[in-house]
Order: C-alpha cells, then sequence, then structure tokens
C-alpha cells in the first residue's frame, strides 16, 4: 500500500488555513484527512493548558504529527492546519517534525497573509485575540522547507485550494 499524501497547512492564526481546509474538503476530486492544532489542543483541557501552556501544547502536537503519519502509512491524504513555532520548551520542534516524517510523503505549505490583515481577521472573529498573529509570526521556525505559497490576501479560499491541488497532488507520487 502507497502511503497517502501530507500537506501541512503552516501559517499564523486567521492567516486563513481552516477556510482553505474548508475549501479543498468541498472539492470532488479529492479527499483529506483533517488533522488541527486547534482539536488536539481541545484534548489536552483548560486547566492543565492554563498550567504549563507551551509543555501540554508541545506535547499535544507531537502527538497530531504522529497522528498525520499513522493516517498516511495507512494510505490516506492528511491535511494539518497548524503553525510551526520554535519555543525552548518545544526543543527543536521543526526538526522533530521532519524526523516524525521523514519517511512520509510531506509538503509545507505557507498560508501567508499580511499581518495587518490578520490582525482585522483576528478582530472579526472575536475569538482570537488582536495581536495573536503578530505574536505567532514572530515564534515562527526559521528555515521551513515550504513545497508551495499561497497568500490568501489575493487568491480565494477556493483558488488557494487549487493552486495547491495542482502542485502537489497531480504529480507523480513519490
Amino acid at each position: 500500500m502507497s502511503k497517502g499524501r501530507i500537506i501541512f497547512l503552516n501559517g499564523v492564526t486567521s492567516a486563513g488555513k481552516t477556510s482553505i481546509v474548508e475549501a479543498l474538503q468541498d472539492r470532488e476530486d479529492v479527499f483529506f484527512y483533517v488533522v488541527a492544532n486547534d482539536l488536539f489542543q481541545e484534548m489536552v483541557g483548560e486547566r492543565w493548558l492554563r498550567k504549563d501552556y507551551w509543555k501540554e501544547l508541545s506535547r499535544v502536537v507531537l502527538l497530531m504529527y504522529r497522528t498525520a503519519k499513522l493516517l498516511s502509512d495507512e494510505g490516506c491524504d492528511v491535511l494539518i492546519d497548524g503553525i510551526l513555532v520554535e519555543r525552548p520548551q518545544f526543543g527543536g520542534h521543526l526538526d522533530k517534525l521532519l524526523d516524525i516524517m521523514k519517511d512520509s510523503p510531506l509538503e509545507i505549505v505557507e498560508v501567508a497573509c499580511p499581518l495587518e490583515i490578520c490582525r482585522a481577521r483576528n478582530i472579526a472573529r472575536g475569538d482570537r485575540y488582536e495581536a495573536q498573529s503578530e505574536e505567532q509570526a514572530a515564534l515562527m521556525a526559521p528555515g521551513i522547507p515550504y513545497a508551495l505559497r499561497v497568500e490568501t490576501d489575493l487568491h480565494t479560499p477556493e483558488e488557494c485550494a487549487e493552486r495547491i491541488v495542482s502542485a502537489l497532488m497531480r504529480k507523480d507520487t513519490p
């Protein structure tokens, strides 16, 4: 059985990752299982996150990557909706992701959007704080090996989804 592709949509909050996930799931020509930082973070519980946020987040995010790898190993295509940040508590988070996925067909997509637009989206959403995107951008891991960049301020989620499918799904399986 061939492994499923793993496409990691990486970007700060309100950059448009989840909107792209939804546009991909609405398509008839591809099917993905989705794992997301937000969904896995909910597994921890508020009490434990308040006690040591970065420790617990690091643990659950690594579990998310292992879940994506397991799905891929079973032949399923997987989308990861997340953000690659580096914190001392993570201890080389990007390196850990790449190590977990070393034998998997992982491709990382940069979901880009100007921070002032993300700020406005955070305010409109109401479930993020205004400066959250800027804070995450400052923590973004350096040297991420991107396969593709999509810009959500210039293109709709559907157009971004098409770019991802055209560039990453229609090429020969590794």
